[in-house]
């Protein structure tokens, strides 16, 4: 008795018809959807401030990211220091307060000397007098020199 022969190419054959049937008989199913539906009419009520951070401006929300940044950056520093000085036995309140509130107020000296700095820029007097005798020629070309070897004739 020999063995039944199987031919696998005549499989193969059958495996792709049976694909192509069930390929054929499954519904389309659309690859896109586009929703026609009109739009809500935006009515009359005004805006509800929603969770979460309340409205502001931007300078306002970047001032606020970088307090809180500093904030969230002190907290290492600060425990770290506190569990030293309470193994230590050191932990005095006073000297606490002092080492917590030096930082502080370098910080708020540091921003009203650089405010008042500002100040004193703007307010500086800028306006310039020049007084020549004879003839005065002015030349108000400008040059625009680009490249890694340049050279600027000026004619």
């Amino acid at each position: 008795m020999t063995a039944p022969t199987f031919d696998k190419r005549a499989a193969a054959r059958g495996l792709a018809a049976a694909v192509e049937e069930a390929l054929a008989e499954a519904p389309q199913m659309p690859t896109v959807h586009r929703d026609d539906s009109p739009l809500p009419q935006v009515g009359s009520a005004p805006p509800v401030a929603q969770p979460g951070r309340p409205p502001m401006s931007q300078r306002a929300t970047d001032v606020s990211g970088v307090m809180l940044a500093g904030g969230v950056a002190s907290l290492p520093v600060g425990g770290s220091l506190a569990l030293v000085l309470y193994a230590v036995g050191q932990a005095d309140p006073v000297s606490l307060a002092i080492a917590g509130g030096a930082p502080v107020a370098l910080v708020l000296a540091v921003g009203s000397l650089l405010r008042s700095l500002g100040r004193a820029r703007r307010d500086m007097h800028t306006e310039h007098h020049h007084h020549y005798t004879g003839t005065v020629h002015q030349d108000h070309r400008h040059s625009s020199t680009r490249g890694v070897w340049a050279r600027t004739n000026n004619q």
